[in-house]
């Protein structure tokens, strides 16, 4: 039985892979560094900081070609400067794309 010190309803696996994302009505596409994904969100990293409420489309593009993208329609709940240049930036998945 797996354990978690967490009191969620998903458990945070580890990503550390390339994302990209973009906003609904845009066609530019920007990259980020994922921390980490859950059934309900994603944590990632990115050189731009982005308003809580807005919406995203991101594409999680694991290492291994064996896995495709996952592609996912998220809200940003929050946007963190750790660094100059980089923010920190957690959002809520509200969907998963079908292939």
């Amino acid at each position: 039985m797996l354990e978690s010190s967490e009191s969620r309803d998903f458990i945070r696996m580890e990503t550390r892979c390339n994302i990209s994302y973009k906003f609904p009505d845009s066609n530019d596409v920007f990259m980020g560094k994922s921390i980490n994904i859950s059934g309900s969100g994603i944590l990632f990293l990115t050189s731009q900081s982005i308003d809580t409420g807005i919406a995203l489309e991101v594409t999680v593009m694991p290492e291994k070609s064996l896995t495709p993208p996952m592609i996912a329609y998220v809200e940003v709940i929050r946007s963190k400067e750790i660094k100059p240049g980089e923010f920190e930036i957690a959002g809520e998945i509200k969907g998963i794309k079908e292939s």
